[in-house]
């Protein structure tokens, strides 16, 4: 393996983070490797106006987006071969093709079933000397994954193996590696609360809702107020969602059990620092606590990913969820009460032990073994 690119799309930043999270790991091991956004095959405007969309129907129009995941995984024809969607998307394959053979890579990931769509396309009409992959960024197959004609599909875990058959994938490609996330989240740091100003003696409660800062936070946050003991602490991390900053901030003024942050680099130092996790069910940030072995609380799944998600770690025993938010907050609040419940979620996240996926990709794609950072033949 000499050159690499990621192929991913800005729909969400699920698939950009994991992206990321492999392009990090092979340049840490001298392997050269670049990002693209796949849409702007098709025109740089598609790609902003798909980013801009996406992040609009699934922060304001959520029941929209639950119906558009479930008609397109009902009806499979809506978006395959001979679609308007599939012939839109395919006609950025010669470009890519172009800058493919142009840049001289030996090896093309997929983050996005779209990506790998035009992907496979492109390769049909030229043939490249390259090894091909998709990775899965949520526990479930994606809708029309069968689309993407790779050499391998990595998996988050061995239990969708059977997912992925009957969807028509080749069972001899499909590798069981884990969903990749970054380095940080693989090492821990001790004193946690004590770097981040927190009481190290206070029990500690993340809340956070994607990059977005999507979700019910600001009726959770109300309910917090009222139930969360004073041996207690919450931090609500608001993404880039600035408006929902304002408002928590105003919420929370005067209170000192309670903390607002905007975006910052620090999620994995306060994963560090807490005892239950308060988060929508995405892909990467249940993967990410996962390798955390940090106990989760979620918040109201959008249908389609985020339910399989939610699903996969509440039914592990590493999860709880409640309905509505007011009820949700009550549990989280009991179950950081109660050290016997959180230590029953550690031990089946233990049991479950989160594959290092980053690590597991660049084995099986150069043929190395990894020790202590470096690789061996």
């Amino acid at each position: 393996m000499k050159k690499v690119i990621i192929l991913s799309c800005s729909t969400g930043q699920g698939h950009n983070s994991c992206a990321q999270a492999v392009q990090d790991y092979f340049q840490l091991q001298n392997v050269p490797c670049e990002i693209r956004e796949a849409l702007d095959f098709v025109s740089p405007g598609f790609a902003k106006f798909m980013s801009w969309g996406h992040s609009f129907v699934y922060r304001h129009l959520p029941g929209l987006f639950q119906w558009g995941y479930q008609y397109s995984d009902n009806h499979p024809g809506v978006l395959g071969r001979g679609s308007g969607v599939y012939s839109l998307l395919i006609s950025g394959a010669d470009r890519m093709g172009q800058y493919l053979a142009d840049g001289g890579y030996d090896t093309v990931i997929c983050t996005h079933v779209f990506a790998g769509m035009i992907l496979s396309h492109a390769l049909r009409k030229r043939p490249l000397p390259v090894q091909t992959a998709f990775i899965a960024t949520d526990y479930t197959c994606y809708p029309c994954t069968e689309l993407c004609e790779v050499d391998r599909y990595f998996i988050p875990c061995e239990e969708l193996t059977e997912t992925y058959v009957s969807r028509g994938i080749p069972r001899e490609r499909i590798v069981p590696a884990g969903i990749p996330v970054r380095r940080s989240f693989w090492a821990s740091s001790e004193n946690a609360k004590e770097q981040l100003g927190l009481d190290p003696k206070r029990n500690h409660l993340l809340l956070m809702c994607g990059s977005m800062g999507c979700g019910p936070l600001v009726r959770i946050l109300q309910q917090l107020r009222h139930l969360l003991p004073e041996e207690a602490e919450a931090t609500v991390i608001c993404g880039s969602n600035r408006r929902l900053y304002n408002k928590l901030s105003r919420l929370c003024q005067g209170d000192p059990r309670l903390h607002v942050v905007g975006y910052t680099q620090q999620v994995p130092l306060y994963m560090d620092a807490s005892q239950l996790y308060l988060t929508k069910p995405g892909g990467i940030s249940v993967t990410e606590a996962a390798a955390k072995h940090l106990p989760m609380a979620f918040v109201n799944a959008v249908a389609g990913c985020e339910q399989f998600n939610m699903d996969f770690f509440t039914h592990m025993g590493a999860a709880l969820t409640a309905s509505p938010p007011e009820a949700l907050a009550q549990e989280s609040v009991r179950v950081l009460r109660d050290c016997t419940a959180r230590q029953r979620m550690e031990e089946a996240l233990l049991r479950y032990d989160q594959p290092d996926g980053a690590r597991r990709i660049f084995e099986e794609l150069s043929g190395e073994s990894v020790l202590c950072g470096k690789t061996t033949l």
